[in-house]
This record gives C-alpha cells, structure tokens and sequence, in this order.
C-alpha cells in the first residue's frame, strides 16, 4: 500500500460509534448463527447452563422485588420486568447461550448457511443446558433458604406464580409464548445493533420489561418459576408454613406433569413461532434475501 493511502496517525481516526442499521443487523445475525451452529458439544452445552442460570437470576430478582404489597399492581409488574431484564442482560453482555435467543439463528439457515440438522442440534443442545442451569439454580435458592426468610412473602410469592402458571389453559399459553419471545427476540435483535455494553443494557431493558408487565411467557424463565416452587414445597421447614399461616397442600396442584403439559411444551413452542417467524424470518425476508453459498 502506498504511503499516501494510510492515515497520517490512526489513532486520530475516530472509531464509529453509530448503531447498526437493520440491514447490517440482518448480517451480524446471520454470521452469529453460522458461528453457534459450529459451537463444539462441551462450550456449547456450558454457556447454554449459564443462560439457564442467568434467567433464573433475572426471575428470581424479580420474585424478590414483587413480593408482599405496598405498590400498585402497574407498578408492581413494571418494577418486576425492568430487574427480571437482569437476566436477559448477564446472557447478552457476559456471553452466554439461550435458546429463545437463538430461534433467530434462523435467519442463517433461510439463506442457506447452515443445514437444519445444525440448527436443530444447536437448540436441542441449548435448550437442555438451558434446563440445567435453570433448575439448578432453583435448588440451590431453595437450599439458601431465602423463601423462607423473614415473613415468607417471598417464599408465597414465588408459590403463586407457579401456581398462575400451571393453570393456564394450553391455548393461552402458546400464544402467550408467542407474545413473549417476540418481544425477547426484538431485544436480542437490537442489541445486535449496540456499540458498547451502554448500548446493550439500554436496548435489553424495555422490551424485557415489556413482556413480563404483560404476563407472557417464556420458558426458559418457567424453567426456574415452577421448579422453584415445586421443590419449595417439598422441602420448606414447618415453620415457613406457621407464619405464613398456608399449608403445602393448598399448592398441591403444582405438579410436574401439569407445568410440562400445560405450560412447558405449549409456551415452547409459541416461543420458536414469535423468536424464528414472527422476528427471525420477517426481518430475513426484508434485509436478509439475497444470492446465498449452498450450506455448510
């Protein structure tokens, strides 16, 4: 290269701190993709366990913040959905796998950079790290026995939550599901357009608030929710149930196969459906349709 065609001093260059444009957003998808397509088994399933946890830092926080009374129910929700976005935060910023997040690794196998076995593989494998991460840290909680701190309103409060979540009739959890992740996605997506870690935390925040005021579902989040409670009901001393004048029977209707029915599988699925149609393919076939390489 010529002399004449670099810089005088390139430090002096100044580094562009503009946002991404959608079209380029669009790219930057679709190479993240490819790139956690080709993840090996170990790192893969290690970072999904932290995503699982860090959601199930974010619910847990956000137990804590709504537990007991004293705001108004609006209010109440908000304050839950701005620190629940902790969770969503910890995975974008301190790099870590999620499966409702990666529904947009979508847009690379619609333009044939990857094969659908690769992305099967990649979502099967995150969604069980994603299991494991998110129930273990609900045990470890339960055995930190912070439910039962104080007059156990966070304990109920948690108990509540899985009982809302287990009665929701099947219907209304999918497309609840769908509400849910659509959101969650559009965060992801705008944090792909982010400069700086400022950047990312800003662009996270609202949508994830949005979707928890609303009551969506997601089930990754579910995944510690109702775990939590279950094992909470199990193992919470006698007097955890003195003072807060309740028994374990009256959660009895908590169950397994009732949260993996009635929530887990249909909430699931309305998940893919909001995070790889709703976003993923919509925003591929405005910026992402072009002459693609045959996949890898």
């Amino acid at each position: 290269m010529d002399q004449s065609d670099q810089p005088a001093n390139p430090s002096s260059v100044p580094a562009n701190l503009d946002a991404l444009v959608p079209a380029a957003i669009a790219r930057k998808a679709e190479d993240i993709g490819v790139a956690k397509t080709e993840m090996e088994f170990g790192r893969l399933f290690v970072l999904a366990v932290l995503a699982g946890a860090f959601i199930a830092l974010g619910a847990m926080f956000s137990t804590v913040v709504t537990a007991g009374g004293g705001v108004s129910p609006g209010l109440s929700r908000l304050l839950g959905g701005v620190t629940f976005s902790l969770g969503l935060v910890l995975v974008v910023v301190g790099g870590a796998e999620l499966f409702t997040g990666n529904t947009l690794v979508v847009m690379a196998f619609a333009s044939r950079r990857v094969r659908l076995a690769r992305l099967l593989r990649n979502w099967a494998i995150v969604y069980l790290g994603n299991i494991v991460g998110a129930v273990a840290t609900a045990v470890l909680l339960v055995f930190s026995r912070r439910l039962e701190a104080g007059d156990g309103t966070v304990g109920l409060r948690a108990l509540d939550i899985a009982t809302a979540k287990t009665h929701l009739a099947v219907p209304d959890a999918f497309v609840s599901g769908i509400l849910a992740n659509t959101l969650v996605c559009l965060a992801v997506w705008l944090s792909m357009s982010a400069r700086s870690v400022t950047d990312k935390v800003i662009a996270v925040v609202p949508p994830v608030a949005a979707f928890v005021a609303a009551g969506f579902e997601h089930s990754i989040a579910n995944m510690y929710f109702v775990p939590v409670a279950l094992f909470h009901r199990l193992l919470a001393r006698p007097s955890f149930w003195r003072t807060t004048s309740t028994t374990a029977d009256e959660y009895a209707s908590i169950t397994w196969p009732r949260f993996v029915v009635r929530n887990l599988i249909p909430v699931t699925f309305g998940n893919i459906i909001g995070g790889a149609i709703l976003v993923g393919l919509t925003y591929w076939f405005v910026y992402g349709r072009r002459s693609s390489p045959d996949p890898i």
